[in-house]
């Protein structure tokens, strides 16, 4: 896969001003919900690795991008989690684990550039134990009939080729609903200045 060597290479710093202004804080708000085997896909740059609690005792980071699979990589070695950690190179729509085999699946800022977000949505229920827990944290389409939606449907494709084949226009909160009978969903906006396109925000847990 060629990947996004451009946007892999700019990811954290993009996200730098969103981290301090309180995206940093939902993740490990997030995050402090993750026990046992813990399955995360999408990792990217491995942002998230500094907010995974001790509850977690083996941790499975997935990432189809070459480029921010490089970032990953180095990024495990300069944290050293405590839990056992693997890094996988694979999409989120193609998950090679045996159903029921994780109690947490997490999921931030990842349903927006998957080629398939409805697979990737029943491959992360499938790995999940029953009772197991998907916490997620996306930006997702406006509000049914709103200019913001409108927009985010008119720039899709420019946008995704400026944001390594972002989706600003994805129901990710339908997806979810879709999929698992108990969804707890809490709505805001994207922090930091940034750009209206992505400003919709839900964050929350799924259970299988």
């Amino acid at each position: 896969m060629a990947g996004h060597p451009i946007f892999a290479g700019i990811y954290d710093r993009l996200l730098d001003e969103s981290e301090r202004k309180g995206l940093a804080e939902m993740r490990a708000g997030l995050l402090a919900g993750a026990t046992g085997r813990t399955l995360e896909l999408g990792a990217g740059t491995g942002i998230n690795l500094e907010h995974y609690p001790p509850a977690v005792t083996e941790l499975v980071l997935t990432e189809p991008d070459p480029h921010m699979v490089k970032r990953l990589r180095r990024r495990v070695e300069e944290k050293r989690p405590a839990a056992d950690v693997e890094v996988a190179e694979v999409g989120a729509e193609n998950l090679p684990f045996i159903e029921a085999s994780f109690d947490t699946v997490v999921s931030t800022l990842v349903f927006c550039t998957v080629d398939h977000p409805q697979a990737a949505v029943a491959g992360a229920h499938r790995v999940l134990k029953p009772g197991g827990t998907l916490l997620f944290i996306e930006h997702v389409r406006g509000e049914g009939g709103s200019g913001r939606a409108r927009w985010q449907d008119r720039l899709e494709r420019p946008w995704g080729w400026i944001s390594g084949g972002c989706h600003p226009n994805r129901d990710t909160g339908g997806l979810l609903a879709a999929a698992f009978n108990d969804v707890s969903v809490n709505s805001g906006e994207f922090p930091g200045s940034g750009t209206a396109l992505v400003k919709p925000l839900i964050r929350g847990t799924a259970v299988r």
